[in-house]
């Protein structure tokens, strides 16, 4: 049994602004709406990096803020976990692309942005963090891989850790073996501590197959099924409600994570 504790928390996708203004609707007070995502950039990094992100990373790193700022952490006391099923889709589409033509003219900024630790290399850029950092996929039970990883580090290390959850929808050709419906990223800073601001306190245990939850409101459940990522609104609908229940979110053929929740 693994237990952590949720101080900051950062969300964001089509109809989900925020996690602060997401309340209402992961409470269930509120219908869900699709909307496009709001207009924004990351306010950590320096202009000339902030220009070189991809909408891919810069989707990552705002919630990423928003879960440190919430919580009102120093992110270079901070150790990350970056958990993406696909990375950055539109990057490799326009590698690809690039190799098929005479010269093969592939943008160093291009070459750098593609590989799978990129989001985390910005952070690190943005936060002077030093600290450990670890990147990774596990196909659809990317968050709950992610999840893991950040909870051994907890442990393990005695360490503040900040999870980033992300996925975006893959370009055409790309699309047509790998749908992914619409974006949508997640962060939790964890630690061991009981300390304020606390969210939630949860216990992690692994348990043979059985059935995940899924969501009642048919759109949200839309966007779960939809990205990888998107498998932690369970958790985040329970976090958001503030009571006391028990999460089961897909990880394996073999198991499913049981998360239990303690406001």
């Amino acid at each position: 049994m693994l237990t952590l504790s949720v101080h900051g928390i950062g969300l964001l996708a089509p109809g989900l602004p925020g996690w602060r203004e997401s309340l209402p609707i992961l409470q269930g007070t509120s219908a869900y709406t699709f909307q496009e995502l709001p207009v924004g950039r990351c306010t950590l990094l320096p202009a000339n990096e902030r220009r070189r992100t991809t909408r891919v990373i810069d989707l990552a790193l705002r919630v990423g803020q928003e879960a440190i700022t919430q919580a009102g952490t120093d992110p270079r006391e901070v150790s990350t976990v970056f958990a993406s099923s696909e990375g950055d889709g539109e990057i490799i589409d326009k590698l690809c692309i690039a190799l098929t033509l005479p010269h093969r003219p592939v943008s160093p900024t291009l070459f750098h942005n593609s590989v799978h630790n990129a989001p985390a290399g910005y952070w690190s850029i943005a936060t002077a963090s030093r600290l450990p950092s670890i990147s990774l996929s596990a196909y659809d039970d990317t968050f709950s891989a992610g999840l893991l990883t950040a909870a051994t580090l907890v442990l393990a290390e005695q360490a503040t850790v900040l999870l980033v959850a992300y996925d975006a929808p893959l370009p055409f050709p790309l699309s047509e073996k790998r749908c992914l419906l619409d974006p949508f990223a997640t962060a939790l800073l964890l630690s061991s501590q009981p300390t304020a601001p606390l969210w939630a306190r949860l216990q992690l245990r692994l348990a043979t197959p059985g059935e995940e939850d899924s969501l009642d409101q048919m759109e949200l459940e839309r966007l779960r099924l939809g990205n990888p990522a998107a498998r932690s609104l369970p958790l985040l609908r329970a976090l958001a409600e503030g009571v006391a229940a028990t999460v089961v979110l897909p990880y394996s053929v073999n198991h499913t994570l049981t998360i239990e929740i303690a406001p």
